[in-house]
């Protein structure tokens, strides 16, 4: 695929291609999909958004009051839910579906 192309882009794109990138989707004016219609419980949704928020496991935990090795479970069913491997692409994914506003993440956490 050209690296110019908009079908994809590479982790040290710098801000403004990424920015370009995902323009169209974060001018969207609600979800994509409802709460209910993500497939996720309102837990794993809970999870996801802590997870594209750059949260460790830990700090997952003790923000939701659950063991660690509970969140453990559920980033393991959320990604054979969605099928999506990375934090990249949870990320992705919370922004596409209104989970979180993409300008409430820290790019320093994310690093």
């Amino acid at each position: 695929c050209d690296t110019d192309c908009s079908c994809c882009f590479y982790t040290n794109a710098d801000e403004s291609r990424l920015k370009g990138i995902l323009e169209p989707f974060l001018r969207q004016d609600g979800p994509v999909l409802s709460r209910s219609q993500l497939g996720l419980t309102d837990r794993e949704i809970d999870v996801v958004t802590q997870i594209a928020l750059g949260k460790t496991n830990r700090e997952m935990a003790d923000a939701l009051c659950i063991s660690i090795h509970t969140v453990i479970s559920h980033r393991k069913n959320i990604t054979e839910k969605l099928g999506i491997k990375s934090i990249s692409g949870l990320t992705v994914y919370a922004i596409l579906n209104n989970l979180i506003d993409a300008n409430t993440i820290d790019p320093e956490t994310l690093i």
